[in-house]
């Protein structure tokens, strides 16, 4: 399989029905894309989200990525807040998170420090100190988003894959798509690529860098028993997860996958999916073997989405380096602090999440437009969250105001963001 395949099909011509049009129309259901949609339609845009999944959260989730890292920037300030800190406390409402709290952010302390290393909250060369980051459990993720999104009157597909935008003088007109109902098209004002691998601005010709890395499958072991024994063993690489008896093993990564893989790639992704999963078996048998307390445990819960940390990254307006970190921008529309560092920020510019050709498509999550080492710190949940607001929020401004995603107030998007409780300073 691949693209030097020497034969082809002619299709047919088809008229695709225009199934919807709206003022904002998010794609990837992501954690980006869920927050892009929620703040979209919060300020008065009609908004719709697609989403491949029958959930939300992307990585968040399906991924069993369930660690929010980090909403702090190392030194004892929170970097992110509004929609992340709200499904932080609506998820907190049902007794799901576990985090440290604010008296505690930035304590050297061994002991303290330890007890949150131990639930996967405390990364990166030391000397360390408490972060604020959180730990919860994916199902609740997904019920928060549910009631966010039914909240906010957000019209959601399901079980729908974004397919290829018609673009016609540096404007996205329609977007088809696809589903058990066949190919359809939706209209919009503004498009939001929140799919994680950009596959919208790439569709519409915007440049790009694509980075090969290697594919992570988190996976839960649950029936362990005396995990603090068992944490300090050093014979496995896992976490505490909310919940008795539960492990959290984010299996993966250089040390463990091995091969990189080009994650925009169908034919490398099924064979790391399959190479994970065998890979998932033999570890988790092994921890049965060799860690005590885990003699009965089991796998509850395997990710149904490879880990993929990085792949496409556009090249917009202004793409955020290495060099921009505790930068500042006037622009700035979302703040990170970088979680394996301390007393660290990226201040995002709202330049970074707009493409240089298309003029009503915005860009959110791990692929907006920063260089590899920033995207280190930027792929992460909470910025891809703060990321997800900002371009929701500008789009529904752009549509208020009858303007191009490129010409709206900037001044106004941000403290449309300060006031619903975004962090920009």
């Amino acid at each position: 399989m691949g693209e030097d395949a020497t034969r082809h099909v002619t299709l047919s011509s088809d008229r695709v029905p225009v199934v919807a049009e709206v003022d904002v129309a998010v794609i990837g259901g992501g954690s980006a894309g869920l927050a892009a949609a929620v703040a979209a339609a919060r300020n008065g845009a009609e908004t719709l989200l697609i989403e491949r999944f029958s959930y939300v959260g992307g990585l968040a989730t399906g991924g069993l990525i369930v660690l929010l890292l980090t909403m702090d920037d190392g030194n004892g300030n929170q970097t992110v807040g509004g929609l992340c800190q709200e499904i932080v406390d609506r998820m907190e409402q049902r007794d799901a998170v576990h985090y440290p709290p604010k008296n505690e952010w930035n304590d050297p302390e061994p002991k303290l420090v330890e007890h949150y290393r131990r639930w996967g909250l405390v990364w990166g060369g030391g000397p360390h100190r408490v972060r604020y980051s959180v730990a919860y459990q994916p199902q609740h993720f997904i019920f928060a988003a549910d009631d966010m999104l039914r909240d906010a009157g957000v019209n959601v597909l399901y079980q729908t894959w974004a397919c290829e935008p018609i673009v016609n003088d540096g404007t996205i007109e329609e977007l088809v798509i696809q589903n058990k109902a066949g190919r359809q098209a939706i209209a919009a004002k503004t498009f939001i690529d929140a799919t994680g691998d950009g596959d919208i601005f790439a569709a519409g010709g915007e440049e790009y860098e694509l980075e090969r890395v290697h594919p992570w499958l988190w996976f839960l072991m649950s029936g362990a028993t005396g995990l603090e024994k068992a944490l300090g063993s050093g014979k496995g690489f896992f976490f505490r997860a909310p919940g008795e008896g539960h492990a959290l093993v984010p299996w993966g990564g250089e040390a463990r996958a091995p091969r990189k893989i080009d994650a925009t790639d169908p034919v490398e992704t099924s064979e790391a999916l399959a190479e994970c999963r065998l890979m998932v078996r033999e570890e988790a048998a092994r921890l049965k073997e060799a860690v005590p307390g885990f003699e009965s445990s089991y796998i509850s819960l395997m990710a149904d989405q490879l880990g993929i940390t990085e792949s496409r990254r556009l090249l917009g307006e202004y793409v955020l380096g290495r060099d921009d970190l505790n930068s500042s921008f006037d622009d700035v529309v979302a703040r990170t602090g970088h979680w394996t560092k301390y007393d660290c920020v990226y201040n995002i510019p709202y330049r970074s999440l707009l493409p240089r050709k298309l003029d009503n498509l915005l860009v959110a999550g791990r692929c907006i437009s920063v260089d590899h080492r920033a995207h280190h710190a930027t792929k992460e949940i909470p910025p891809c969250m703060a990321t997800g607001e900002a371009a929701g929020t500008a789009a529904a401004l752009a549509a208020s105001d009858g303007v191009s995603v490129k010409d709206i107030n900037v001044v106004a998007l941000q403290k449309r963001l300060r006031d619903r409780g975004a962090i920009l300073e």
